[in-house]
């Protein structure tokens, strides 16, 4: 899952982008109201982590901005302020969730799963094409020959295709999913995870496009 962290101290912003990494989630990291905004209206961010006092804009008028783009990402919000009239404010301004400073990692990583699980609920926990199975819930993969095994990126990106068939998803899409702006990325490196995945999964499943990228075929499902 794709995160984006804004959050302009940066002593607990890198403490939790090495948890939230340590946890398997790629996350994206910006200081401002103003850089969110873009990064909301351009980026496959699946929840957005906002505090509220930010360096130049107020992070309800983020939001406000954000829902007035018709941008539906998930928001959960950190911040100081922890009285009840800002976490309504919050919540009626189309906030998913409200987690007041100082918090627990470990309550911070719950809310985060359950906002996971909403997304997936929204559509369905258990995507099936042409005998695959994947549980977006559990993270369960299985096809008529048994379980099979991926790594999470792998799991990434079949997860991707299986969401989209039919449609294609292009190798700069399936990067900003698996990764985050500072690492350092090969060119052939989603090709190798293709590779890799072909090998576990039945023959023919994932389509190339030359020069676009992936796709599953949807006369297949």
């Amino acid at each position: 899952m794709k995160l984006l962290l804004v959050e302009d101290d940066d002593a607990l912003a890198k403490a939790l982008l090495i948890a939230l990494r340590n946890e398997g989630f790629s996350v994206d990291h910006v200081k401002t109201g103003t850089q969110a905004i873009a990064y909301g209206k351009i980026s496959a961010a699946d929840i957005i982590i906002l505090d509220l006092g930010l360096p130049d804009i107020d992070g309800l008028t983020v939001l406000k901005q954000l829902r007035g783009e018709k941008i539906s990402t998930p928001v959960l919000i950190l911040t100081a302020r922890d009285d009840l009239s800002n976490k309504l404010t919050a919540l009626d301004g189309g906030a998913d969730d409200y987690l007041s400073k100082p918090f627990e990692i470990e309550e911070l990583m719950a809310r985060i799963r359950v906002l996971g699980r909403r997304i997936n609920s929204s559509i369905s926990s258990i995507i099936t094409v042409a005998g695959v199975s994947l549980n977006t819930a559990t993270h369960h993969i299985e096809s008529k020959n048994g379980e099979i095994s991926l790594s999470r990126r792998e799991y990434m990106i079949l997860k991707a295709l299986m969401e989209n068939v039919g449609r294609i998803q292009t190798k700069d899409a399936l990067e900003n999913k698996l990764y985050d702006w500072d690492d350092e990325i090969s060119s052939n490196t989603i090709e190798v995870h293709i590779s890799n995945l072909r090998k576990k999964i039945p023959k023919g499943f994932i389509k190339t496009v030359r020069g676009v990228g992936y796709t599953i075929d949807r006369s297949i499902s």
